[in-house]
């Protein structure tokens, strides 16, 4: 309240007001659902017991449908707990999101499910390998086609270690050193 009145009843600079003024706009709109960047975050484990990785990709959901929408000839896409996006979901991410060895080959991998949390999607996918990732080619390009500014964080946990990478629009494509 004391920072109300310091706005509005004594003399405050233009600047502090503009900042005001932009943060209320900022909330409005996060109210409203919309959000002002475009990130999602990747996770990678490895399973040593079942000799698998683990993936969960978290999107902001109304990124995916825009995505879908457009890779559906512009057919509007509304995701829910229904299963009647969910091929065109793996399609998506099959085209977009790719492991290759040092071969060159692309690594194999499936789509297990979706789940709604907020205003984001968690896609949880199984990646059965029993060799290290070290070397592996990875390209996360999730929603850069929707969205300039579009920023895809992947962690990489195994065992002890973490590695990270950034993918946007001018880093594509990462080798992962482990």
């Amino acid at each position: 309240m004391n920072f109300i009145k310091m706005l509005f009843c004594r003399p405050a600079s233009d600047a502090l007001r503009r900042c005001f003024i932009v943060l209320c706009t900022l909330a409005t709109l996060t109210a409203w659902g919309f959000h002002a960047f475009h990130t999602s975050l990747t996770e990678i484990r490895y399973n040593a017991q079942e000799r698998y990785f683990e993936i969960s990709m978290r999107v902001f959901k109304d990124d995916l449908e825009t995505a879908l929408t457009n890779e559906n000839q512009h057919k509007k896409v509304v995701l829910d707990a229904s299963n009647k996006y969910d091929a065109l979901i793996e399609k998506y991410v099959q085209k977009h999101f790719v492991l290759t060895n040092a071969q060159n080959q692309k690594l194999a991998y499936h789509v297990l499910g979706k789940e709604q949390e907020g205003d984001a999607i968690w896609l949880y996918i199984e990646l059965p390998h029993t060799a290290s990732l070290n070397g592996v080619k990875m390209q996360q390009a999730i929603l850069l086609d929707s969205f300039d500014d579009q920023t895809n964080i992947v962690n990489i946990f195994i065992q002890n270690d973490k590695k990270s990478y950034i993918f946007n629009q001018k880093n594509r494509l990462f080798t992962i050193g482990l």
